[in-house]
């Protein structure tokens, strides 16, 4: 789905499907006519497939589903449209220095948390210094500001942002729930107590989170500060708000048939059709921006430090028809590191990528690997060619083990021995720090090519010191230059060009393995209206209702 096509918050789910032409909509009943307006009370249950594993605040949580979890009790300085446009939420305005080093935020009067404290210049202060400082372990928003200097309040309704240097991503970082402000109250709690229960602003108030089995709000009667562009104004419809965790596919889907449910994340590929095809159900997709989902290889140590290892497990497997044939369509198989509907993203690259074992085997051959032993495997020194994976049963979705197993077969047919290693999330944490792994996955959502910055600037190699996304350990001072230069333009066309030579250069130093652009496929009751959805491609409830019967 390319950017002009992305899908505006706000809009009902029927709309929401007759726009969605990129592989929602076909196939199914047409939605019926939506009552005159929307309608105020009831609860809207909806079910996703995963958690936020050990900790709910999005300061220290680098999951998705902290943001969607988190999203309804947050607000955020600024709001980003499906344009990539800036506008603004608790901030009425802003300003950027001359240099790019200093923005000054007006913020919006009379806001309050839920827990009575008021909104205000120290409140965004202790929300970013907490977001930096080595105590919280921000896994992900740190990371985003890293070039943060501090704060300063010039009085109870501005505030000035400093930075070290130019840092031209930062409106569209604010923007995401991984930046929502929270009460500086809950601020001074322990990090443990953050991790259950945030406190924020937002048009749902947080009544209790439960490990393994959800999350519930209550409406914030008060809430009267929605971001520009939100479908209304005013306190949000609903009454309640239920988000359960339903892990199993066959499950979840039950819940959304039988009406269990209003709503469900990630339709499994396999029934796409199906829900299209009942009368009482819509589907809906959104692409979304950032990392697709990708095989990061250890680009440091072990088998991949060589290039010609790297590109034989590349090019030696067809990753397009493992995709194409396992997700029926739902998911594209990606061709650059960054989705489509990323800023910055390189069209070049499309059709680059050939499947060719020929070239593997020769490849393999060249780099030492040229004896087999008695099960097919490669061979150099009397050692097999094993790549240890790590994976994280906790944290499989989207069929991504069945993917893997499917790799792993193709693999083997051009003599590598993939090795899945099973870790819980602290064993994997280690494991991933100290760079003891060949192969991470994961998919990295964000609504910026600054994104890169994340997956391929040095300074983001992981290290006790620092949790980087870097999973493929890569340093590449021009890779470095490249990305620190974007930081300091605020030219969209310069920042393209840019990110484009990222990732020509990562794709030639084979540096990542595209699997999948992770659409996010939502299953509703076609009595579901105003299901909104944040630049990261999850949805927002704020605009939501129900038909009540």
């Amino acid at each position: 789905m390319s950017r002009n096509i992305r899908l505006a918050a706000g809009l009902s789910l029927p709309l929401l499907l007759a726009l969605a032409a990129c592989g929602a909509s076909g196939g199914g009943t047409s939605a019926a006519k939506a009552p005159a307006g929307p309608v105020k009370g009831g609860t809207l249950t909806f079910a996703v497939n995963t958690e936020p594993s050990t900790c709910l605040d999005p300061h220290q949580s680098p999951a998705d589903v902290a943001g969607l979890f988190t999203r309804p009790a947050l607000d955020s300085l600024v709001s980003l449209d499906t344009e990539g446009r800036i506008h603004p939420w608790l901030a009425t305005k802003w300003t950027v220095s001359s240099d790019q080093k200093t923005y000054t935020f007006t913020l919006r009067e009379g806001v309050k948390f839920s827990d009575g404290a008021l909104f205000d210049a120290a409140a965004v202060k202790a929300n970013l210094d907490h977001i930096v400082n080595p105590a919280t372990k921000s896994q992900l928003a740190a990371g985003y500001i890293e070039p943060y200097k501090g704060s300063e309040v010039v009085d109870p309704h501005t505030v000035k942002v400093h930075f070290n240097r130019p840092y031209s991503p930062f409106l569209s970082a604010l923007a995401t729930a991984y930046f929502g402000i929270e009460s500086p109250r809950s601020l001074e709690q322990p990090q443990d107590a953050l991790c259950k229960k945030v406190v924020g602003s937002g048009p749902f108030v947080i009544d209790e989170y439960v490990v393994q089995k959800g999350i519930t709000y209550h409406r914030n009667p008060d809430y009267n500060w929605a971001p520009e562009g939100a479908g209304h104004t005013g306190a949000a419809y609903l009454d309640k708000l239920e988000i359960k965790v339903i892990t199993e596919d066959s499950v979840r889907l039950g819940a959304l048939t039988s009406g269990q449910v209003d709503g469900i994340a990630s339709v499994p590929p396999v029934n796409v059709k199906q829900v299209q095809a009942d009368p009482r159900l819509t589907i809906v997709t959104r692409q979304a921006p950032g990392g697709n989902y990708s095989y990061y290889p250890n680009t440091a140590s072990g088998p991949f430090a060589d290039k010609r290892v790297r590109q034989a497990f590349r090019d030696g497997i067809d990753f397009a028809t493992i995709v194409n044939n396992l997700y029926f369509g739902a998911f594209q198989p990606a061709a650059g590191p960054i989705s489509p509907s990323t800023d910055g993203y390189d069209k070049t690259l499309e059709g680059k990528a050939k499947y060719d074992p020929a070239t593997a085997n020769r490849l393999l051959d060249e780099a030492g690997w040229s004896a087999k032993d008695a099960q097919g495997y490669r061979t150099k020194d009397g050692k097999r060619l094993t790549i240890r994976w790590g994976l994280i049963k906790a944290a499989i979705r989207e069929q991504r083990d069945t993917l893997a197993e499917q790799i792993q077969a193709e693999a083997k047919k051009i003599g590598f021995d993939v090795e899945f290693v099973a870790a819980t999330v602290n064993d994997w944490i280690a494991r991933y720090i100290k760079g003891d792994y060949d192969l991470m996955d994961f998919s990295w959502q964000r609504a910026d090519g600054d994104a890169l910055r994340n997956l391929f600037d040095s300074a983001n190699i992981p290290s006790p010191a620092k949790f980087g996304q870097n999973a493929a350990r890569l340093s590449d001072k021009e890779i470095d230059g490249w990305l620190s230069d974007a930081l300091d333009t605020t030219d969209q066309a310069e920042r393209a060009e840019l990110y484009a030579k990222v990732q020509q250069r990562v794709t030639d130093e084979a540096a990542v393995f595209p699997v999948y652009v992770f659409n996010y496929l939502l299953g509703a009751s076609k009595k579901t209206h105003g299901i909104g959805w944040e630049p990261q491609a999850y949805p927002t409830f704020y605009d939501a209702w129900v038909e009540q019967a």
